[in-house]
């Protein structure tokens, strides 16, 4: 078997209007598809990634919280590629957005800042 790349990754999120708003006006991703699904009383939210993958917003009624921290086992975070993470993170942050300080990676030499989801889903951006 030969995996060819990442279809998408799954989000479920507690205020689906608010991440919604997140996902697409503050990271500017493009909606490609959003369908209620009335028999599971839930939206999913199909969003175009840039390198052709998607991400897929789900809501579900009552959905658990799940921890990001301390760190579990499991997805731990979703990075991004960006061309200046300092630029981006500042962005960022004038939208009213946490950001954590740019890091820089002691293996690769490359600078990167973490932020989160209005759920608290830790995000990444990784200059390359």
């Amino acid at each position: 078997m030969e995996l060819k790349r990442i279809h998408h990754v799954a989000v479920i999120a507690s205020d689906y209007e608010k991440s919604k708003a997140f996902y697409t006006e503050v990271l500017g991703l493009r909606v490609l598809a959003e369908n209620y699904r009335a028999e599971r009383r839930s939206y999913k939210l199909d969003l175009a990634l840039p390198d052709g993958g998607r991400l897929e917003l789900f809501s579900f009624p009552d959905s658990p919280p799940r921890p990001s921290r301390p760190e579990a086992a499991g997805l731990r975070h979703l990075a991004f590629v960006v061309a200046d993470v300092g630029e981006a993170l500042a962005e960022l942050a004038a939208q009213g957005v946490r950001v954590e300080e740019v890091r820089v990676d002691e293996y690769t030499g490359k600078r990167f800042g973490f932020f989160a989801d209005p759920d608290d889903l830790p995000l990444e951006l990784y200059e390359a």
